[in-house]
């Protein structure tokens, strides 16, 4: 049984996870039925450039992009790159999920919600913004809060074992599949692995889509 994630391991994973990933493609990218995020996002009214520009003096280019890769990856251009199953930044994300899930605090698993930025670029639809508000992180907050309901008290002793990823189904979305301007991996029936007592228990999630090689969710239970 693999030992709980630290919250201070969980942040530095976190912050690795935006670093770039090969050469862009040509406009291919990502999912719009599907919609998650990592660590800071930058507001509706706050673009990448200006963001990293209030951090980094305009005379340091390589700090800024690095700032940049680290804090917000949808800032970023997407990739065909393959998400791995298993890693140690996506066994950050998904401990980051379960840690929301115990304590009901949505708000924890944000970084492994695909990010408002990356929605942006991928979404062929009317302000993506505010569906990825709106629509996609309001229900994944709600699933959150139900999944805890779930645990019940089983949530004061259950612990995080593992992030279970179906490799084989993962397939790549191409361009105007789904309302996309650009593709992206998607895999259907991942799954939180969790003890209680000692026994395994799972928590399923529905839909997990790719940003430059890593998975993020976009559908926590169900299809909203």
């Amino acid at each position: 049984m693999r030992a709980p994630v630290s919250l201070l391991a969980l942040c530095a994973l976190i912050s690795a996870a935006g670093c770039s990933r090969g050469a862009p493609p040509a406009p291919e990218g990502v999912d719009a039925a599907v919609a998650p995020l990592p660590p800071p996002t930058p507001t509706e009214s706050t673009s990448a450039s200006d963001a990293a520009a209030t951090i980094v003096d305009a005379g340091a280019p390589k700090v800024t992009t690095s700032v940049v890769d680290a804090g917000d990856p949808g800032s970023l251009p997407q990739t065909r790159d393959r998400p791995p199953a298993s890693s140690p930044a996506l066994d950050a994300r998904a401990a980051a999920l379960w840690d929301a899930i115990v304590h009901d605090e949505p708000e924890r698993a944000l970084p492994f919600f695909f990010p408002v930025t990356a929605y942006e670029q991928v979404k062929a639809i009317h302000s993506p913004a505010s569906d990825w508000r709106r629509r996609l992180v309001a229900a994944y907050k709600r699933d959150i809060h139900g999944l805890h309901e779930r645990l019940g008290k089983k949530a004061e002793s259950a612990t995080f074992v593992r992030l279970d990823v179906p490799d084989e189904r993962a397939r790549w979305i191409e361009p105007d599949e789904e309302y996309n301007k650009i593709g992206y991996w998607r895999v259907y029936g991942s799954r939180i692995v969790y003890a209680v007592d000692d026994k395994e228990r799972t928590l399923d999630i529905s839909s997990l889509i790719s940003w430059r090689g890593e998975w993020y969710v976009v559908h926590l239970t169900g299809f909203k």
